[in-house]
């Protein structure tokens, strides 16, 4: 069973290689984290190269949850970053992994449950999959090497995170009877609003449909939504579509 310890979920998506998995593990572990996510390994679940790689760190694999895409894995989470060394155009708050972290721990102290994604190992995470988080993890490296590879990326993300939990002031948010809207919640918004801007013709021309869905999508992460934000925002869709069609009518 993982361990009760308030903590962020690390998502690893589409990995390529299990000994990466494995590597991903025991630097989760050697710093007290044990929510991994797994989404769409390229090679399969369960991977032997990545039990083979994670030695004491074993039981993380046994215990994470394998998802089939992005927004199954972040489904229950209130605040997601994500982690690339590469500007991908997408406007969000970019923050140091110690920043990130310090961010994390009091989101988790107040309530909130978050998650880091962390990209393939070819080419990170895609914009798409950015798309979908509030904020994104820079790694200050030498601008002449910048690659990292997924263990190094998720080491030095969980040492921040374990340097972070111990220094924070503990504090509560008075949410009133509202809380944080979920992946989910999220999502069907994001879908609602695409389905009807679809049909009022908003996404043209089409070869601009796809990245204008990727920005929509960006403003909603970027918001810090309520559930009953969301319903509101579901509410004035409807009622303007009722208003345009009485005025057909």
């Amino acid at each position: 069973m993982p361990s009760q310890t308030p903590q962020p979920a690390f998502v690893l998506v589409r990995p390529q290689m299990g000994e990466n998995i494995g590597a991903a593990a025991r630097a989760m572990w050697n710093f007290g984290l044990d929510r991994m996510r797994i989404v769409a390994p390229r090679d399969g679940w369960p991977n032997p190269k990545a039990v083979a790689m994670a030695s004491g760190a074993g039981r993380l694999l046994d215990e994470a949850l394998l998802s089939p895409d992005v927004s199954d894995a972040l489904a229950d989470c209130s605040f997601v970053f994500a982690t690339t060394a590469r500007q991908r155009g997408l406007t969000k708050p970019v923050f140091s992994p110690e920043a990130a972290m310090k961010l994390a721990a009091e989101k988790i102290t107040a309530g909130e449950k978050v998650a880091v994604m962390f990209g393939p190992e070819r080419a990170g995470l895609e914009n798409e999959d950015i798309a979908k988080a509030n904020a994104i993890i820079s790694v200050p490296v030498n601008p002449a090497y910048g690659s990292l590879n997924l263990g190094q990326c998720v080491l030095l993300t969980a040492y921040e995170w374990q340097r972070q939990v111990g220094e924070i002031e503990h504090e509560t948010v008075d949410m009133g009877k509202a809380s944080w809207a979920t992946g989910v919640e999220i999502e069907k918004l994001s879908e609602h609003y695409e389905e009807r801007l679809e049909q009022a013709g908003f996404f043209f021309p089409p070869d601009k449909a796809p990245n204008m869905k990727v920005n929509l999508r960006n403003l909603w992460s970027r918001m810090a939504l309520t559930n009953a934000d969301v319903q509101m925002l579901h509410g004035v869709m409807r009622q303007m579509v009722r208003w345009k069609q009485r005025g057909e009518d």
